[in-house]
């Protein structure tokens, strides 16, 4: 670690204005610390240089993009980024990072694109999924729930799989994209459904759970089809499992387990699993040390690389740390606070 921490520090992000033409790598969605709307920042990494770059938004408006850097996602030519606590979408162009459009949505969370024009916006504090036209920037719809804390969200044949955050809620929803409705309900095996993706089998796999309620966390294969539970396995209490994510094949899964109250080192590291295993993993392939937890996670569908963000505990600059499958380090680097995103292009 000692190596490691001396590496970090001898690649810092460049500035902006040495950004290359051919700016397509992997984006680093740094959330910056809770209510003081200085310290968000997007960042980029050059794989083909091992360089990065940022403030990319603040060096090309001069301006902070606000309260929590919440997502992005890249629709078209265009960047569109929540920003949770400053009520608001930016949306900027993906070439320059000069802003072209604001959206006020109350506490946006996640935005998933579900046709050529529209996405959907998942939003905190509230029962609403905002629909967005994505060439006029306006909001044109939204869509009530049952329950509350409308989160992750999934496109699977024509319908947005969307999760409810909500401690006193199974529920996960289907709803038809084309009319803006409900169309079924599925139950996970816990409360507070928080995200849910598909495999290789277009099998949904949800994750719920809010260790801080003490609601235990767990993992729910679904069909959605029939809305079937196939299995679901339950964790530790103690476990705090975030940030899940698949491989490009879609046949195995990854995700945090992070320890934010204990300062320990169990349930606490990058955890993989392949989809056909039958119980969770008992250990991480990539642990965390003591006094230390990660925060964001990706897996780069042209690598196969395990991108890693640590936070540093959200005051100071966080460390992006890139591993092969095998958990030996490929590169590592600084970037703003509190990385907690990637988005692979």
């Amino acid at each position: 670690m000692l190596v490691l921490a001396s590496c970090v520090k001898d690649k810092p992000p460049v500035t902006v204005s040495t950004l290359p033409t051919d700016s397509k790598g992997v984006y680093v969605v740094c959330e910056g610390i809770f209510t003081t709307g200085t310290t968000a920042g997007l960042y980029l990494y050059n794989r083909t240089t091992d360089s990065v770059y940022g403030d990319l938004f603040k060096g090309a408006n001069g301006s902070y993009l606000g309260d929590v850097f919440q997502s992005m996602v890249k629709i078209d030519s265009h960047l569109f980024m929540a920003v949770n606590n400053s009520h608001k979408i930016i949306v900027a162009d993906a070439a320059t990072y000069r802003q072209i459009a604001t959206i006020s949505i109350p506490f946006p969370r996640n935005i998933l694109p579900v046709s050529t024009t529209a996405a959907y916006v998942s939003t905190l504090y509230d029962n609403k999924v905002y629909v967005i036209n994505t060439t006029s920037y306006a909001i044109v719809d939204s869509i009530l729930l049952p329950s509350l804390n409308p989160e992750g969200m999934y496109l699977a044949n024509n319908s947005a799989i969307v999760c409810s955050w909500d401690t006193v809620s199974k529920n996960v929803y289907q709803i038809d994209v084309a009319a803006n409705t409900i169309r079924k309900t599925f139950s996970a095996a816990g409360y507070a459904p928080t995200q849910v993706l598909a495999d290789k089998n277009q099998l949904l796999w949800v994750l719920s759970g809010n260790q801080p309620d003490k609601k235990t966390a767990a993992l729910t294969q679904i069909d959605p089809s029939t809305g079937d539970v196939i299995k679901s396995m339950v964790f530790p209490a103690t476990a705090n499992p975030i940030k899940l994510c698949f491989n490009a094949t879609k046949d195995t899964l990854y995700f945090i387990e992070a320890d934010y109250y204990n300062t320990g080192t169990s349930n606490n590291g990058i955890f993989r699993m392949g989809i056909n295993e039958p119980n969770l993993p008992a250990s991480p392939i990539i642990a965390a040390g003591a006094n230390q937890y990660f925060y964001a996670l990706g897996i780069d569908p042209a690598t196969g690389y395990i991108y890693v963000g640590d936070p540093k505990g959200f005051n100071q600059s966080g460390i992006v740390t890139i591993y092969r499958t095998d958990a030996t380090i490929v590169s590592s680097f600084r970037v703003g606070i509190g990385p907690g995103a990637f988005v692979f292009e």
